[in-house]
């Protein structure tokens, strides 16, 4: 589980566009916090805390705390708009939760030992079917993410949710398949090379038997006719 984030949030008087755009200029991130039986309420944070948060990569999809004064709150931050140019943070979610709620979220697939695969080292590529997963869990036991170890598979395997150990408590809100996580599949690179070495090999054996006197069966027919035929206009001539 990830590390207690504490978000110090303000209450904005100011909403909509007009509202969100002041609080940039006054160096605060606008945000919105939802969810539960309470209304919305427009928020912001100090936008250099904000940085320092997110930056961690715990800050997002992650239980964190959100404290207004004297008053806690545990929070999901669900989303974060950045701007496509500066990458500043322009906006951002966050859903009031219990601690001990069972909750959907998504958290990012993560592989490892990729170096000691051999399936890689045979011009192997892998191909990711899904970077994230929606899992069941409860709010406070939210996984950073989940681990798919390569080690030990081979070309052509399929990885599924089934092949990584998640943590207890964690379960898939796909239930009605064993779905695919990603695949190893042969490059094309890879493929070439393998018909080139093949194409390599038929020519040395070509030439090794050429050297050794071994001659096809279908040349040594061919050879054979010739000198039945040489022979048959011997006699004729006599």
């Amino acid at each position: 589980m990830a590390e207690e984030i504490i978000l110090n949030v303000d209450v904005r008087d100011k909403t909509g566009t007009g509202g969100a755009r002041s609080a940039r200029r006054d160096g605060m991130v606008p945000g919105i916090l939802y969810g539960g039986d309470k209304a919305p309420v427009a928020i912001s944070v100090d936008e250099k805390s904000f940085r320092k948060n997110l930056y961690t990569g715990k800050l997002l999809g992650h239980l964190v705390t959100l404290k207004y004064g004297e008053e806690t709150q545990p929070v999901i931050a669900r989303d974060v708009q950045f701007d496509p140019v500066t990458d500043r943070p322009l906006h951002f979610d966050l859903m009031r939760v219990d601690e001990k709620q069972t909750i959907k979220i998504e958290v990012p697939v993560h592989f490892i030992n990729q170096d000691e695969c051999q399936a890689f080292r045979q011009g192997g590529s892998l191909e990711i079917v899904r970077h994230t997963v929606e899992i069941a869990v409860r709010a406070d036991h939210i996984p950073e993410d989940l681990v798919v170890d390569l080690k030990g598979h081979k070309l052509g395997d399929t990885i599924r949710f089934s092949d990584i150990k998640v943590p207890k408590g964690v379960e898939p809100t796909i239930t009605d398949r064993d779905f695919v996580i990603a695949s190893i599949k042969t490059s094309s690179a890879a493929k070439a090379a393998d018909e080139i070495e093949e194409a390599i090999a038929e020519e040395q054996a070509e030439a090794a038997a050429i050297e050794a006197g071994d001659v096809p069966a279908t040349e040594q027919g061919d050879e054979d006719g010739d000198a039945a035929s040489e022979d048959e206009g011997e006699k004729s001539e006599g």
